[in-house]
């Protein structure tokens, strides 16, 4: 993963032109994504220690797939061979071949690994060979994953100013690439203080996502790989999952797992755990269980009270669900961090659809919040740990809301 320097602040709109739609494929998200990035070889002992973990999708080369394979995971292949000029090298095409016939059939094998942010110059080759994989292999996600907001236009391959070049950039990769999911990363905690543009860059990849029916996956920062960035603790590591969650993500990334010259990571170079393993131990299990009470619906809005961040939208008057009392920006101090709560909406796909769910997210990720939500009907909440509904009693619903930390609830 590339790191980059932040780019002012800009505040624009954020709808994007109309996209195509991806290619169809075969494959399924299935139970959404719980990963990382930078890890050790895939044996036994690490499987094992990424299960435990609540990790469900591992990095491995052809000859681990077996290990993923004994602990239940899912794989990511990452080979060499896995690449556009593969396709002008009639050798290496072959071999690609063999690769594909050779895997393919694997109960392990989930995704293919093909490039970590590429610029747009890069998207026509990259869809060939997504092309080239879907036909060959239509069961399997071909990976990439997009730079963030924060990337310059050399980088990005477009021009304008942060949103418009941006918008761009996921215009081209949904129609040129016709990827099955969007994944992207962005590292929110510096030393000096938090990255302004972080609702930005998630709402721009919710929009995308949406347009183009696809599911996205948010890479988030656990360790500190330079001296302006900060090794994020367990509470900053669930205010990460649940404003992906109330986004509308269907996976989540960790960079990094391990690494032997990155600070912080789920586990020291000798494999012992760290701290933010224990957390994400946790929050792992909560995100794939809360993110598949979501998949069969479709976002509908994210909407923040209190403070409202660059890129966010403010809770709407006339709201399905809402806070009693309802806090205004003015009892927050406008700096960083943001504080507040943030409201992820959810209902049954179509045009006309009332939510039904609803994400709500404590964004103060120093202290527990306490909210009173209101609803359109009984409220019930979900138990992330156990997996199951509580009764709906009332159309007011009390939460106390850890650290960072969300609950979902749903209208009956």
């Amino acid at each position: 993963m590339k790191k980059h320097m932040l780019l002012p602040m800009i505040v624009l709109g954020l709808s994007l032109s109309t996209i195509s739609e991806a290619a169809e494929s075969r494959w399924k998200i299935g139970t959404p994504i719980a990963t990382y990035w930078a890890g050790p070889p895939m044996t036994d002992a690490t499987a094992q220690q990424m299960a435990e973990g609540g990790w469900n999708l591992v990095w491995c080369k052809e000859s681990e797939l077996a290990a993923a394979r004994r602990h239940g995971l899912r794989a990511m292949l990452h080979e060499g061979l896995i690449s556009p000029k593969t396709l002008d090298n009639p050798e290496a095409k072959a071999k690609l071949d063999a690769l594909i016939a050779r895997v393919r059939k694997h109960p392990a094998l989930y995704a293919y690994y093909l490039q970590d942010e590429p610029s747009a110059e890069q998207f026509a080759g990259l869809g060939k060979l997504v092309a080239y994989l879907r036909e060959r292999d239509p069961q399997h996600l071909a990976y990439i994953n997009l730079f963030p907001t924060y990337a310059n236009n050399k980088q990005l391959g477009t021009t304008g100013d942060t949103v418009t070049a941006y918008k761009e950039h996921l215009r081209q990769f949904v129609e040129v690439v016709k990827p099955s999911l969007i994944s992207y990363d962005h590292y929110h905690f510096s030393v000096k203080g938090d990255n302004g543009q972080y609702f930005l860059n998630l709402a721009m990849i919710r929009q995308a996502a949406l347009e183009a029916r696809l599911p996205f996956l948010n890479i988030v920062q656990a360790s500190s790989w330079t001296p302006s960035m900060r090794v994020p603790n367990g509470d900053e590591l669930r205010w990460l999952i649940y404003t992906s969650l109330a986004y509308g993500a269907q996976g989540i990334s960790y960079f990094v797992y391990c690494h032997p010259k990155i600070e912080g990571g789920m586990a020291r170079a000798d494999g012992t755990p760290t701290e933010l393993y224990r957390a994400a131990q946790s929050l792992n299990r909560e995100f794939v269980a809360i993110a598949s009470q979501l998949q069969p619906l479709r976002s509908l809005g994210a909407y923040h009270v209190g403070m409202v961040p660059p890129g966010a939208a403010p809770l709407p008057s006339d709201a399905g669900f809402r806070l009693e009392p309802l806090p205004s920006e003015s009892e927050f101090k406008l700096h960083e961090p943001v504080k507040g709560l943030v409201l992820g909406f959810f209902g049954r796909p179509g045009t006309k659809t009332k939510p039904s769910h609803v994400v709500v997210v404590n964004l103060d990720y120093k202290k527990a919040a306490t909210a009173t939500l209101v609803g359109p009907g009984r409220l019930s909440a979900f138990d992330a740990v156990t997996k199951r509904w509580a009764s709906g009693k009332s159309k007011r619903l009390e939460l106390n809301l850890p650290p960072g930390g969300g609950a979902l609830v749903r209208a009956q």
